[in-house]
């Protein structure tokens, strides 16, 4: 066709091809080389003729044809959709050549394939030099040495070859730069100096782009500032910073193009020169090109120099999954003969297939190997495998060479003839003479498999003769199918390689996979890091204590570290601690005097700037022991000791003390040891004095080293302590805004988006409809709505819109907490909420900007919809928090801040704990619980000696406020004494002592509730409320509790039905009898462990159960509201509660520690055993063993007469007047002196003194 008739708006009709199907294609001929940079099209003039899509290849010559390629894909453009209408596409990058193919793809419904264009650009010119492998190009410079802190390269290379220089320059103090293919990549080698030492080593290596042996332009340009280096291949940019510590690149003499020079070190010996075409050379503002044509340049070592670049020879076949290559060759041959060379990133594909005379041979690649079958059907159906080579799937060209003689067949891979494998053939064989390749499609034959090859091949060899492929272009000869013709479109998928976070790429013909083990990231890009961004997001998740990874900044690219939580009630500490060992002693000095002492973490400055930035505060507890070694001298001084911190900034004060002022905490707070001083050590004194507290200027924080200046006189000591780095809170976790209006929004300016985009976030909200957030004025437009109990997120890629929802089982409008997780990349995009549910959908494969676009964000809904009403929290891009408070202080219609965090985390308040609304957060409150800890999980025991006993008192009746149960109590207080219809009575326990008293609610009427051990170890309850002559018992005879294990307890009473649950086991009920009241009177004390009580008690509790006490271990004691035992063992609580004898916290999860006596012979610390490290004369250490016993008796007996001596006097002080009578057996003597001192020492005691009752000593 005449491209002028294929013009714009022309009317004479422009180009339709005869036939309209896919192998249509119109060329033009530009005349030159020429730089395109748009394309505009039309349909044909007055018709139904147009194209919808199509695909542009291009070339410097009419063959060997390139693909046009747009985010790493063969780009398709979208066309007309009627014949009249003008489609312009500007080209991301310019096309260089001189021939361009349109290729239409798809085309009018009701018509053909018709097309009017036009390409838009400008003339291009350059030197081209053509490189055989033997000649280099030598820029000698203008003086020997040259010492340069700067520098710009830049060329264009063409090649088939994968491996050879394309320049190198060296000195002769190490220095280098070298740029050579390397298995078809591109690597740069600098190298600024490295040391004799081996302490600095400069050499740095980068590589580059893949699969440039393609016998295409590929433009280069490296620019060097420093040790600041960008690598520029193709439009693909990489930036890096060179090794060791030196600016300048110092060269000799030189710097050669297309190999090494004659002068180049033996070492370097090995390297191929460059074989093929380089253009537009030039070097710090040279052009070397220019420079070789005026012959300025050493050019001797080129047999023939020419200044164009020849044309392949190559004529490659592209192969999709639906493709394959019909020749023919010789039939009824006794010899086959196939060889041909490919490419391709598929383990699996069948690269030859032909039928025998009778039997067929196949050739394909099997798990990156290549294998040969064969089937001689005329001898019992023998089949023979042949396999040769590995991991052949790697993209680059190999080649294949099967040879089949009269009785064996050779398989020869990449022309190593030293691992040909061969093998027998039982009979001759004859063929077919029909060869099909790339794919065998009858469905009549299926023993191809159908595995068919995605790739190139050329060079195809039948009987060895090469396959005029040209010819089957043209229809001359063979046949073919969906195959693309002098064209090899492979694509490097994982070049750049779109796996974040170190995540390892693989890939296969159509798409990539991302390996992201090891890396703490996951997804289909390794974008979405594995784990919480701090320890306040794990607490609110229900986690304790312990050692956590956290990531920060989420998907950002800081790494993510090991950190230690300490889970406080109020407040969540971050813990990172350092090398140094406490108390370390400060050894030797410099040749200045000082002392220096690094302190590292195992995290970088950035994991740690990133716990610092976003926490509450920080301390950092720091302490120097001295001994005639000064600190920090006067304020007015010169300090003798200071600490480097972040930004190795040198800080001049103290523990205890601030920024800007040289002191310590004594000299804050006027308490040093001597006045005139402001810190004890630098009163100098011989005695070990020391100074310490904490630094909490968060901003300094933590300390990286120490410096110590006054330990090299005669006598002077000093040993430091560095305490861990110690964070509290998250500010970015709490960072929330609450919308009031459904017009406000909050607006982001230059908010940046990448290919990989996620976003997270919190929300609460009673409303059912409101848009989160949106980007708009963006290609890369992104949209997040709520809808009901739908969250929709959609986004643009290119021209298309994607959309995915996710549904919430519950509704979203309830006021509490929600998460909203979504992420797109380069393969597909995740919409998550709640971390439960989600929908993944791929991204469509075109349209992935690889740039950065800047555009507006705003959350909240700014295009005239309804913007969302509730709180939103934590918002973060791409690793980056966005701070919603602060904009939320200078925007209308939204509030910083939010409350109403109990409704959606109040769940992790255990065991009855109440959750308490804080601004940043929530507390659970466990007072009003037998528990304790952030979440009142942690159980509250004791381990009781004999004699042990706990007693809480209620007060005195006081108006209508009664004891409540747990669950209604809403007044925090000490109860008062009540009467109770129902109660609940909750404790665990382990012992082996037997009988005991394990808990006694006593009254002030003959009313009681005992729980006891009986002699057996089996547990009796015993109940007493009135009505009846003998109380109520109910015994557990199926089980000995006494047995070292702990065992809990729970008896609920509602009026006559007790329920009683013990350990796992399933609840009985029993009933009391009609006769028994239903009220439980007047609740006076509860006793834990012993009985001491005044008034009316059951004998037979006393004289069975009482003495000596229970010995062992109780927790989570709880009746309704009140946990006595936590009100005994914490300090800070105002309770009427009293403890006598030994009373040990513990948690009672395991058996008491019991130590059975150590025999003589084996204790140590026994005098007949023991070995000293010295002799003397035996007579004398006899004597000194005699003597030592005598003494230890006498201070024995001496300590025993004194305390039998306090014992009477005390006993006979505190006697009381009046008469005792105990319900003991008859004989039984007055109580002991320990038990005396208990009753003398209870206060609650005292007040219960009537003379007018009986008195019970127990």
């Amino acid at each position: 066709q005449c491209i002028k008739r294929g013009r714009l708006k022309g009317r004479a009709g422009g180009w339709s091809p005869l036939d309209t199907d896919r192998y249509q294609w119109l060329q033009v001929d530009l005349g030159s080389r020429k730089q395109v940079v748009a394309i505009v099209t039309q349909g044909r003039y007055n018709s139904f003729d147009w194209t919808s899509k199509y695909r542009l290849l291009y070339s410097d010559t009419p063959k060997n044809w390139r693909p046009y390629l747009q985010d790493g894909n063969i780009w398709t453009f979208e066309g007309n959709i009627n014949s009249e209408g003008i489609v312009r596409h500007e080209l991301q990058h310019a096309i260089l050549a001189r021939y361009i193919r349109f290729i239409p793809l798809d085309w009018s419904r009701e018509g053909r394939v018709g097309v009017r264009l036009e390409f838009y650009g400008c003339s291009y010119w350059a030197d081209v030099i053509s490189f055989d492998g033997h000649g280099v190009i030598s820029y000698r410079f203008r003086s020997k040495k040259m010492k340069i802190i700067k520098d710009v390269i830049s060329l264009k290379f063409r090649t088939t070859a994968g491996e050879g220089v394309l320049l190198h320059g060296e000195g002769q103090q190490g220095d280098y730069i070298s740029l050579e293919l390397h298995r078809a990549k591109l690597q740069l080698s600098i190298n600024l100096g490295s040391n004799q030492y081996g302490s600095i080593q400069g050499h740095t290596s980068v590589t580059s782009g893949s699969l440039l042996d393609d016998d295409h332009w590929h433009s280069v340009v490296i620019e060097r500032y420093r040790r600041n280096v960008n690598f520029t291949l193709d439009h693909h940019t990489q930036q890096f910073r060179t090794n060791g510590e030196f600016d300048n690149l110092d060269l000799d003499y030189e710097i050669s193009f297309g190999g090494l020079p004659v002068s180049a070190k033996p070492s370097l010996g090995g390297k191929e020169n460059f074989v093929g075409c380089m253009e537009g050379i030039t070097y710090n503002g040279d052009n070397i090109t220019s420079l070789v044509r005026r012959k300025k340049v050493d050019t001797t070592t080129f047999r023939n120099l020419t200044f164009f670049c020849a044309e392949s020879n190559s004529f490659p076949v592209f192969f999709n999954s639906t493709s394959f290559l019909r020749l023919l060759g010789q039939s009824d041959s006794d010899t086959l003969s196939v060889s041909l060379s490919f490419r391709t990133w598929n383990p699996n594909g069948l690269l030859m297939f032909t039928a025998l005379a009778d039997g067929w041979v196949e050739v394909g690649l099997t798990e990156g190997k290549v294998t040969v079958y064969m089937n001689v059907t005329q001898k019992k159906n023998t089949r023979i495998d042949v396999s040769s080579g590995s991991g052949l799937n790697d993209g680059q060209w190999h080649s294949v060479h099967l040879n089949a003689l009269e009785n064996y067949a050779m398989l020869t891979v990449d022309g190593d003839e030293a691992s040909t494998v061969r093998t027998a053939i039982p009979i001759q064989i004859q063929t077919g003479g029909t060869y099909y390749f790339g794919g065998y499609f009858l469905h009549t034959n299926a023993r191809s498999l159908q595995r068919s090859f995605q790739g190139c091949m050329q060079m195809i060899h039948i009987d060895d003769h090469l396959a005029d492929l040209r010819a089957v272009e043209q229809g001359l000869i063979g046949t073919f199918e969906n195959v693309s013709l002098d064209m090899c479109a492979i694509i490097d998928r994982c070049v750049p390689n779109h796996c974040e976070h170190g995540g390892r790429c693989s890939q296969t013909w159509d798409t990539f996979n991302c390996n992201c083990s090891g890396t703490g990231y996951t997804g289909a890009t390794c974008h979405t890091s594995l784990y919480q961004q701090s320890c306040v997001e794990y607490k609110h998740q229900g986690k304790s204590s312990g050692s956590y990874w956290i990531d920060p900044d989420g998907s950002g690219s800081i790494a993510p570290f090991r950190v230690n939580c300490e889970m406080a009630e109020e407040r969540v500490w971050t813990t990172l601690r350092n090398n140094l060992s406490p108390q370390t002693a400060i050894s030797k000095a410099d040749q200045e005097g000082k002392a220096v002492l690094q302190i590292t973490y195992n995290v970088t400055d950035e994991q740690v700037l990133s716990i610092t930035s976003s926490a509450v505060s920080c301390e950092q507890y720091v302490a120097y022991a001295c001994r005639m070694s000064r600190l920090l001298n006067s304020p007015d001084g010169n300090p003798f000791t200071w600490w480097v911190g972040r930004a190795n900034e040198r800080h001049f004060y103290w523990g205890g003390s601030g920024p800007g002022i040289q002191k310590c905490s004594c000299g804050i707070e006027h308490n040093c040891t001597d006045p005139k001083h402001y810190c004890n050590c630098d009163a100098d004194l011989r005695t070990w004095r020391e100074d310490a507290g904490l630094l909490v200027y968060k901003d300094h924080l933590p300390v990286n080293q120490v410096v110590i200046g006054d330990t090299r006189r005669a006598g002077s000591e000093a040993k430091l302590t560095i305490g861990p780095l110690k964070c509290q809170g998250d500010r970015n976790y709490w960072n929330a805004a609450s919308f009031t209006s459904p017009a406000s929004f909050l607006h982001f300016p230059s908010y940046t988006g990448e290919t990989g985009t996620d976003i997270s976030f919190y929300f609460k909200t009673s409303s059912t409809h409101g848009v989160f957030l949106e980007n708009l004025g963006s290609a890369s437009a992104i949209h997040i709505e709520l809808r009901g109990s739908v969250i929709l997120f959609s986004f643009d890629v290119g021209s298309e819109r994607v959309e995915l929802s996710v549904h919430s089982p519950v509704p979203l409008n309830d006021d509490q907490w929600h998460r909203v997780e979504a992420e797109k990349n380069i393969k597909e995009a995740v919409l998550q909420l709640n971390g439960k549910y989600r929908e993944i959908r791929p991204t469509p494969p075109q349209g992935h900007a690889k740039q950065e676009f800047y555009s507006d964000l705003y959350v909240g809904a700014s295009s005239g919809q309804r913007g969302f009403l509730g709180c939103m929290r934590a918002l973060k891009i791409n690793g980056m928090t966005f701070d919603l408070e602060e904009r939320a202080k200078i925007t209308s219609g939204v509030n910083p801040g939010c409350q109403g965090h109990c409704s959606s985390y109040g769940m992790h308040c255990r065991n009855g704990g109440k959750c308490v609304e804080q601004y940043n957060g929530y507390s659970c409150d466990c007072s009003l619980t037998a528990y304790d800890g952030p979440f009142c999980t942690d159980d509250v025991g004791g381990y009781f000696e004999t004699g042990t006993l706990v007693r809480y008192d209620f007060l005195p009746e006081l108006g209508p406020f009664a004891l409540q149960e747990m669950k209604s109590l809403s007044v925090v207080g000490i109860p008062s004494e009540a009467n109770l219809t129902k109660e609940e009575l909750v404790f665990s326990f382990s012992t082996y002592s037997a009988p005991s008293i394990l808990v006694y609610i006593s009254s002030r009427t003959q009313d009681y509730v005992a729980v006891v051990l009986r002699h057996n170890g089996t547990l009796q309850i015993r109940y007493r409320l009135g009505g009846l002559t003998e109380p109520y018992t109910i015994d557990i005879d199926h089980r000995n509790m006494a047995n070292g294990q702990p065992h809990s307890v729970n008896i609920t009473r509602n009026l006559r039905e007790i329920q009683l649950q013990l350990d796992h086991y399933p609840v009985s009920t029993y009933t009391l009898p009609e006769a028994s009241d239903t009220e439980f009177n007047l609740v006076k004390s509860i006793f834990l462990g012993k009985v001491f009580e005044t008034g009316q008690i059951d004998p037979i509790l006393i004289e069975r159960y009482n003495t000596p006490g229970f010995v062992g271990c109780l927790s989570k004691v709880q009746l309704n509201s009140v946990a006595p035992l936590k009100a005994a063992l914490r300090s800070g609580m105002t309770a009427p509660v009293s403890t006598h004898g030994i009373l040990v916290p513990s948690n009672c999860g395991a058996s008491p520690l019991t130590i059975s006596p150590m025999a003589s012979a084996s204790d140590p610390w026994h005098i007949e055993a023991a070995v000293f490290p010295f002799s003397e004369d035996k007579a004398i250490g006899d004597g000194v063993d005699r003597n030592s016993a005598i003494i230890g008796g006498i201070i024995s007996t001496v300590i025993f007469t004194v305390l039998c001596i306090m014992v009477f006097v005390i006993r006979h002080m505190f006697r009381h007047k009046g008469s005792y009578h105990t319900n003991e057996a008859k004989g039984a003597e007055s109580a002991d002196c320990a038990d005396a001192a208990i009753i003398v020492n209870d206060p609650a005691f005292t007040e219960t003194i009537d003379e007018s009752k009986k008195e019970w000593f127990i």
